[in-house]
């Protein structure tokens, strides 16, 4: 665990923040202090090294800096004023108790909401240790999906029928193009993803980098840039579909043993023929042909380069069409992500190695450890996108909004329990109508919030309690998706100020309201942590004992066989069917056609016009399209109170040349962004490594209103939109119109 030297006590720890990556730290301390950080030097580890990036060398400057909550808190003022009044630990789990207890008396178990929140991404999330308690006292509403992956998630299951689509990341360097489809690993870390691109460069491979930026993955690997139009990505995959089949360069022997409604001879009993994939490219029912050219001028990018592009990527052989989260996040994100599963399967790209499934593309290799939750006896579900819907009028919320487990919900939301998260406010969409629900305490009566900071959610709470960051707390980390390790949360320094772990309050309540031995299990947060280790060494005997890991922070698995997804069904699929309903990959989907979705959410993986897309109507009072990414200087919204890291990455409204021109803008001026949803007034950055009529700005800034509601700090999420996504009803965060002008022109 620790290692000495002129007074120095090195710490191993790992982190555990959902930011793409789990970096080794070695903390140095003396006399109870950091003094500085190191990382893993790359170089003789097995799989991807752990290296820290620039965030997490700025833990201890970030978690441990000023603005620290430092007592528990309860608001005295309008909610979401930030008045509060200081109080003992005492009197708020006393207050936690008895709302607990009045709302589940008062409403039912499914008026009780815990919000989606990853601050703390360790195997003991906050989170995971509510819903626990929650469990054991009646249950709570649920949800299903995740801000990040709603779509893909769905969509890579109605065609593939799992989630699991991904090979191990070695199989890049056997492939002989790889395209980076709205993937960014130099700047969200993925698991050590740049590790095996730098190296597939260096081995020569193509490597072909689709975004409406040039972002810094396609800068780092001096990638070739293709520029396009956000929410259109499926257009391009159509293009590219036509120009394969036109060309004769797809894998007919695959689509016919494996595939599902690709064309009229493969489709399912008593549904039109016409219905196909390829009837739909060939424009036999609307007489549009999905040609380069028609996709050119939808997604803005040259028809040549379309059809360039689809010969190269048809005959790399194997070429791996590797799908980042951004473009999925849209409108119709479900539709992009199933566009680039159909380009996989067109090429025979699945099952092969050097290949890629596509989809979600997550890799299980090796069984992770969780913190135990009861089933939940309120089977209910909502998608986690429509939480706010649910405080309006969760009452009337049916299957037709998505809700699972039976029925219309039973109650609104009364209830929340935010825990070490953002999303109460920061990171949900519409930040101002957001605000406007949650101000009502008529509709959710308590809101109990944990954090380090007063963030903008924060300022939400009726009870705000003071947290621990991972430098003051033990827990253990799993790989974020693809690393073959676990790692160790050490214990670096003493909890500032009055912080304490959600777990021991968490207890507290348990008594008050006669839990505490069911949910405790008489243990400690450590007790748990070494009994869950326990536990997954049974059926991870490679293991070693709990205080090795602890010593070390970190283990590597030496059993690390090779995947390549769906190997077995490619070979035999009559013996290893897809676990699909069919037993084939569905590219038509008889479950979106006979759903409930299906008047509104096509069968097939083909391009729909989005609103808020660039064929929106709406285009003549907000022209530009606004998107946003993933920053190198934060991890969602954490360190943006890291006043230190700001000049990483400057927050500002990236722009391009003809853009500004067109409104006489210079770069670095303050700007105004707006829509009928809000404002925000941003430096902005003119650059051409954005296409003409798009506008960015990086996600996670602080949202930070005047007394007019306009944000000064930079929140894209004054500016995005609630309406969900047809068929997974999830976030569409990227997918905005808006107007854009020098502030000089509202005299500001």
């Amino acid at each position: 665990m620790a290692g000495m030297g002129a007074d120095i006590q090195v710490v191993h720890t790992t982190g555990r923040n959902n930011c793409g990556g789990r970096c080794v730290i070695h903390a140095h301390v003396r006399d109870g202090r950091i003094e500085s950080l190191s990382t893993e030097t790359p170089g003789g580890q097995a799989g991807a090294p752990l290296t820290a990036c620039v965030r997490g060398m700025h833990y201890h400057k970030t978690f441990l800096g000023e603005g620290r909550l430092r007592w528990p808190l309860k608001r005295v003022g309008r909610r979401g004023e930030g008045r509060f009044q200081r109080i003992g630990w005492e009197e708020a789990v006393d207050e936690v108790a008895r709302q607990w207890i009045r709302i589940r008396d008062k409403y039912g178990p499914g008026s009780r909401y815990v919000n989606y929140g990853t601050g703390m991404d360790g195997v003991l999330s906050a989170n995971r240790m509510a819903k626990r308690l929650l469990s054991l006292d009646g249950g709570f509403l649920g949800y299903y999906n995740s801000y990040s992956t709603a779509c893909i998630s769905q969509a890579t299951r109605l065609m593939y029928g799992t989630c699991q689509t991904g090979s191990s990341l070695s199989e890049w360097l056997n492939a002989g193009m790889i395209l980076l489809w709205g993937h960014n690993p130099a700047e969200t870390k993925f698991d050590g993803s740049m590790h095996y691109l730098r190296q597939a460069k260096e081995k020569g491979i193509p490597i072909v980098v689709i975004d409406p930026r040039r972002n810094d993955t396609a800068a780092a690997l001096d990638a070739e840039w293709i520029g396009i139009r956000p929410a259109t990505d499926s257009a391009l995959a159509d293009a590219m579909a036509y120009v394969i089949v036109k060309e004769g360069l797809q894998d007919q022997e695959f689509l016919d043993r494996c595939c599902l409604g690709f064309d009229k001879a493969h489709m399912p009993a008593g549904v039109d023929p016409s219905e196909c994939y390829l009837s739909y490219l060939q424009g036999e029912k609307d007489g549009i042909p999905k040609t380069p050219l028609w996709a050119e001028r939808i997604t803005g990018i040259e028809a040549k380069a379309i059809e360039g592009l689809a010969v190269r990527y048809a005959c790399a052989k194997p070429a791996a069409l590797i799908q980042g989260y951004g473009a999925q996040r849209h409108a119709y994100g479900e539709q992009s992500a199933r566009g680039g599963i159909l380009l996989a399967c067109l090429t025979g790209n699945v099952g092969v190695k050097g290949g890629w499934a596509s989809g979600t593309a997550d890799l299980s290799v090796h069984r992770q450890p969780s913190f135990p939750v009861p089933d939940n006896p309120y089977q209910k579900r909502i998608p986690v996108f429509l939480w706010t819907e649910a405080v309006l009028r969760g009452h009337e919320m049916t299957a037709a909004d998505g809700v699972e487990g039976g029925g219309r919900l039973d109650s609104d939301i009364k209830m929340i329990v935010n825990l070490a998260g953002n999303t109460l406010i920061n990171q949900h969409s519409d930040i101002n109508r957001t605000a406007r629900i949650l101000e009502d305490t008529s509709k959710c009566e308590f809101i109990l919030c944990s954090d380090l900071f007063m963030t903008s959610s924060a300022k939400f709470a009726d009870i705000l309690l003071p947290g621990v960051s991972m430098l003051e707390s033990e827990n253990m980390t799993v790989p974020w998706k693809y690393g073959d390790f676990l790692g160790f949360n050490n214990q670096v320094v003493a909890p500032l100020y009055e912080g304490r772990f959600e777990y021991s309050w968490l207890v507290e309540v348990a008594e008050k309201i006669g839990l505490g031995q069911e949910f405790s299990q008489g243990r400690t947060a450590s007790q748990w942590l070494e009994a869950i280790y326990e536990d997954l060494r049974i059926s991870e005997p490679e293991l070693p004992d709990f205080k090795t890991l602890k010593e070390a922070g970190i283990y590597r698995y030496r059993n690390n066989p090779a995947v390549v997804a769906f190997e077995k069904q490619r070979q035999n699929p009559e013996s290893y069917p897809f676990p699909t309903p069919s037993g084939k990959v569905e590219i038509f989907s008889e479950t979106v056609f006979r759903g409930r979705f299906a008047e509104y959410f096509p069968a097939i993986p083909r391009y729909v016009d989005p609103p808020e897309g660039p064929k929106d109507p709406l285009v003549k009072r907000y022209p530009l399209q606004l998107i946003g990414w993933h920053t190198k200087r934060r991890c969602h919204s954490i360190h943006d109170n890291n006043l230190e890291m700001h000049s990483i990455d400057p927050q500002c409204l990236w722009m391009h040349p003809d853009d500004a021109r067109e409104r006489g803008i210079r770069d670095g001026e303050t700007v105004l962004a707006w829509n009928s949803r809000g404002r925000v007034r941003i430096p902005v950055k003119i650059t051409d490594r954005i296409v003409r009529g798009v506008v960015g700005m990086a996600q996670g800034a602080w949202y930070r209103p005047d007394k007019d509601k306009t944000d000064l700090g930079g929140s894209i999420n004054v500016l995005t939109s609630q309406r969900p996504t047809p068929y997974a009803r999830g976030n569409p965060q990227h997918t905005n119109l808006v107007q854009v002008s020098s502030c000089k022109s509202f005299g500001l």
